[in-house]
């Protein structure tokens, strides 16, 4: 970013969030109530499987031994898959509202040097574009 307003000093830059799709959305927010409703269970002691009719898994069993570390389990392994599905990787950069990377597309992120001939490029063929008449009808 820097780099970027030295040489560019003109360039507003800015950065927001990229949303996931919708589905992804979806199951994050599903797990963080999941992992809500499953750490109070562990901590009241209320077996969720004897509702069912089942026998409570050995995991359960171990869970309800060792609360502290099963509330910990549950809370940071369902944190890594939710803020796996609300990461997009995005990395999107526009220039007056036109594409000119997209990491979504590429599949990279673009070196300085890349960056710095992208933004180059766009320069130069947006003063062009600027310096051609333009005729009214």
């Amino acid at each position: 970013m820097r780099v970027i307003s030295q040489r560019y000093p003109d360039i507003r830059i800015e950065g927001e969030n990229y949303l996931p799709q919708p589905i992804y959305r979806h199951i994050a927010s599903f797990l963080s109530i999941f992992k809500l409703v499953l750490i109070g269970l562990i901590i009241v002691g209320k077996d969720p499987f004897a509702f069912f009719g089942m026998q409570a898994p050995s995991i359960w069993q171990w869970g309800q031994e060792n609360k502290v570390y099963a509330c910990m389990m549950v809370f940071f392994l369902s944190n890594m898959i939710e803020n796996q599905c609300m990461s997009t990787g995005a990395f999107e950069i526009t220039l007056n509202d036109v594409p000119v990377w997209s990491k979504l597309e590429s599949g990279h992120l673009p070196s300085m040097q890349q960056l710095v001939q992208i933004l180059d490029n766009e320069m130069k063929l947006n003063v062009h574009m600027d310096s051609i008449p333009h005729h009214r009808s």
